[in-house]
């Protein structure tokens, strides 16, 4: 059975690889059905890159049942059946963006009408559009985080030897949403490239032609960047429940290893380490860790003689006459309550043994600073753009003062400086918002022990797929209400709408090219170090040492 178990593990650790692979391939295919006419309007580009994306899904979807077919047989079309609602769920959040930030649709439309009576209230109107369309990818991922769970555990919810399965499934399906990678990474990565060929058509004198189909696929870049960034961060939101087990797994090796090191010279025996953490030293030196679960302790034939035993010093030698060791599982003698080995508890034993629920303060505050820090990051992003833009500015401007041949095109200007100012401001602005990430999730386990961390990730995670789907969606509308106005509408370039656009776009670029992608990178690092530290707040917390 225990070979059958691995077996299993292994073809179920490979099937994201396999996908993942397949996927780069079958998105190829559909790059190639990305065609239009040299005449193609908004809606023509936005259908021919439509066509590609959908082929790809389709045959990805194709694929992911014939390779859970292969990999993970008898149950192969409950795993498969994740796959299709990742997939969906990312195109149902591509669509959405579209008719969000396209101006072939009304949300942009109406925006640039905003143009009309000045700045504020496109920027009103902007920051309206970008929260309204935040609903969409919310209920999307978590009815995808819903029905991914429930067909990989086949609607078991309540099962916790399903659970597990369950969790595979949400994974299995953000690997689904990313499948399709190949074809949306690079619809994101083109829209760049198509904003610095209508600048440098706008600054080489160009035909005027050139600048009106740099600027319809600039325009769709937008949209297709904003697309890209709903990817990304819905992904990481539809992993959020994966990231949390995760991070509960790496609690349970800090545990093991915890016991390992603190009794690896102890004698034979039961060690109490702390208030709520026991192990056993056997006759072969092996060492098993036991979890105590708060009820256990607070049994009132238990409590005070559980208290005497202070391991300030280090691990105490328990009483058998408290503990009872019959060669099995450790129980406690005055209640008869057995305590539960640490490789075996389950998601209900480790939420119970933290207190992880919504009573305990300490969640709550995490949560509060999980979404403070959200807003604090992003505070620190666009603090940074203004500083780098300012600087860019004054530069600039002395280059108009002391060489007014520059605006007459007899004398070149020096490039090098603001590029060179924009490079340095992008790295030494990244420092302190870095350390954000990095020290938040350290700091709040070490004071508020791993229920504040859980907190802090749920805060992080919620709060971070909101804002950066706001921010990209806002940046996106805002920009193509410019270019729709650009295009000719309401009176076209020149106009007070128009003026009142640019500074709408010059809003929205922070926005979707600083904050809201770097959310991001923050949730996922501020994840990544709570799994890496996990060992440190389960020994060193205020919690595991019994101060707080």
């Amino acid at each position: 059975e225990a070979a059958a178990i691995l077996d299993f593990q292994l073809r179920a650790l490979f099937l994201p690889m396999a996908m993942a692979g397949v996927g780069i391939v079958l998105s190829i295919i559909g790059i190639f059905l990305v065609k239009t006419g040299e005449q193609a309007d908004q809606k023509t580009l936005l259908k021919a890159l439509a066509r590609g994306v959908n082929v790809s899904s389709f045959l990805i979807v194709v694929a992911a049942v014939g390779l859970t077919w292969l990999l993970l047989p008898p149950d192969y079309i409950w795993v498969s059946a994740s796959v299709v609602v990742g997939l969906l769920a990312g195109w149902i959040i591509g669509k959405w963006t579209e008719y969000s930030t396209s101006d072939e649709f009304a949300p942009t439309k109406n925006l640039a009408g905003q143009a009309l009576t000045g700045p504020a209230t496109i920027i009103i109107g902007g920051l309206a559009d970008g929260m309204k369309s935040v609903w969409v990818p919310v209920i999307t991922v978590g009815a995808a985080t819903l029905l991914a769970f429930g067909f990989a555990a086949k609607w078991q919810f309540d099962d916790i030897h399903l659970f597990a399965m369950g969790l595979y499934g949400v994974g299995i399906a953000a690997v689904g949403m990313l499948s399709t990678l190949g074809i949306t990474l690079a619809t994101d990565a083109y829209g760049p490239i198509a904003d610095n060929a209508g600048g440098n058509a706008e600054m080489a004198g160009l035909d005027p032609e050139v600048r009106r189909r740099t600027d319809a696929l600039d325009s769709l870049g937008n949209t297709t960047a904003a697309t890209g960034k709903g990817f990304a961060i819905g992904s990481a939101a539809l992993t959020a429940l994966a990231l949390l087990a995760a991070y509960v797994e790496e609690v349970r090796m800090g545990h093991e290893h915890w016991a390992a090191s603190a009794l690896s010279q102890k004698e034979p025996g039961l060690y109490k380490l702390n208030a709520q953490h026991i192990a056993k030293v056997s006759e072969n030196k092996a060492i098993v860790s036991y979890l105590v679960m708060p009820a256990h302790v607070r049994h009132e034939k238990v409590k005070a003689a559980w208290e005497n035993l202070d391991t300030a010093a280090g691990p105490v030698l328990l009483d058998r006459a408290i503990v009872a060791d019959g060669g099995g599982i450790p129980r406690f003698v005055a209640s008869d309550e057995e305590v539960v080995p640490t490789h075996s508890a389950n998601m209900i034993d480790w939420m119970t043994y933290y207190a992880c629920n919504l009573m305990n303060p300490k969640v709550l505050v995490g949560i509060f600073l999980g979404a403070m820090s959200i807003f604090v990051f992003c505070a620190m992003t666009m603090k940074a753009v203004g500083r780098a833009a300012f600087g860019m500015v004054e530069e600039v401007r002395r280059q108009f003062r002391e060489n007014p041949g520059i605006m007459n095109f007899t004398v070149k200007p020096d490039y090098a400086s603001p590029v060179a100012i924009s490079t340095k401001a992008a790295q030494k602005e990244m420092i302190v918002p870095s350390l954000l990430g990095l020290l938040t999730p350290v700091a709040v386990g070490l004071l508020l022990g791993v229920a504040g961390v859980m907190g802090l990730l749920v805060g992080a995670l919620t709060c971070g797929f909101c804002m950066a789907i706001f921010m990209a969606n806002a940046g996106g509308t805002w920009d193509n209400a410019k270019k729709y106005i650009e295009a000719g509408a309401h009176g076209g370039k020149g106009t007070d709408a128009h003026k009142a656009a640019v500074v709408g776009d010059t809003v929205g670029d922070p926005f979707k090219d600083t904050s809201g992608p770097s959310l991001n990178i923050l949730i996922k690092l501020m994840s990544m170090v709570s799994v890496v530290v996990a060992g440190l707040v389960v020994r060193y917390s205020l919690a595991a040492l019994g101060i707080f």
